[in-house]
């Protein structure tokens, strides 16, 4: 099985009924992840960020996760907004 993760919940029928059989198609609902509210999130010299879950994105990660160990491939459909694009 293939899973595509999408961000809106409201393309998720849509897309399942183009690709068929053999494929999931998920949604994020939007952002799951921040950078820490209590500190700065990037350290030096990398600057790498070191993002949490948000309080929502908590349980929708858990639900994706446990999509993503049935799937054979995944494939992240991002919007094309700032984020995705």
């Amino acid at each position: 099985m293939n899973l595509v993760i999408v961000e809106s919940p409201g393309k998720v029928k849509k897309i399942s009924q183009i690709l068929g059989s053999g494929w999931e198609v998920q949604a994020s609902v939007g952002h799951v992840r921040d950078l820490p509210e209590k500190e700065m999130g990037v350290e030096a010299p990398e600057y790498r960020p070191q993002y949490v879950p948000t309080t929502r994105g908590k349980d929708v990660l858990a639900k994706l996760r446990k999509a993503v160990q049935r799937a054979d491939e995944v494939y992240l459909a991002t919007d094309m907004d700032r984020e995705g694009g």
